[in-house]
């Protein structure tokens, strides 16, 4: 039987953490468990070979990425337009790689991962949005956003759900790391 497409493929997916930085953690709602779980993903998109992006928003402002995400290696890039769409020729490179998949976590989800989202799935890619690992400062605002993504194409995921959908089977050599990380 062949692979659904609708499930995270590593050698398709680009994780994409959206502005997860200092001075705008604090006043996120779960902030800890979402940094948890967005802490969780990049190691296992290290694990994988899964390419990383991170953007900040203003960070002479907002501050740097949070360094528990561990996550300095990855591809960074500064923003001031809400959307990632503002580096258009990174995600053109992306796109030109073969990977077509973007798994998307960080905040704010009705601000930046929204609008983010949003010219993603407008430009072919398929988004799984990772509801676990998205935040805002109001749970409303979080509520609202999941919903408005899904009704435009983003599929729904949990953190856990992309760890194995990476692992794929108990026989690959990392399971035992991802079972690790998961408890």
């Amino acid at each position: 039987m062949q692979k659904s497409p609708n499930l995270v493929c590593r050698e398709k997916s680009t994780l994409l953490v959206i502005d997860f930085q200092e001075r705008l953690v604090p006043v996120i709602e779960d902030y800890s468990a979402i940094g948890q779980n967005i802490a969780r993903l990049n190691q296992s998109a290290q694990l994988f070979g899964v390419p990383r992006i991170v953007s900040e928003q203003y960070p002479k402002g907002l501050g740097k990425t949070v360094s528990k995400l561990d996550i300095d290696d990855a591809e960074k890039f500064e923003k001031s337009m809400f959307s990632c769409r503002e580096k258009t020729e990174l995600f053109g490179e992306v796109a030109n790689s073969g990977r077509s998949q973007v798994v998307v976590v960080g905040i704010e989800a009705h601000i930046c991962v929204a609008q983010t989202c949003l010219d993603l799935i407008s430009t072919g890619f398929m988004v799984f949005l990772v509801v676990d690992a998205i935040g805002s400062r109001k749970k409303l605002d979080h509520e609202t956003a999941v919903t408005r993504l899904l009704q435009f194409g983003a599929t729904p995921i949990t953190t856990e759900s992309v760890m194995f959908e990476w692992c794929e089977t108990s026989r690959d050599e990392n399971f035992k790391t991802i079972s690790q990380l998961v408890k």
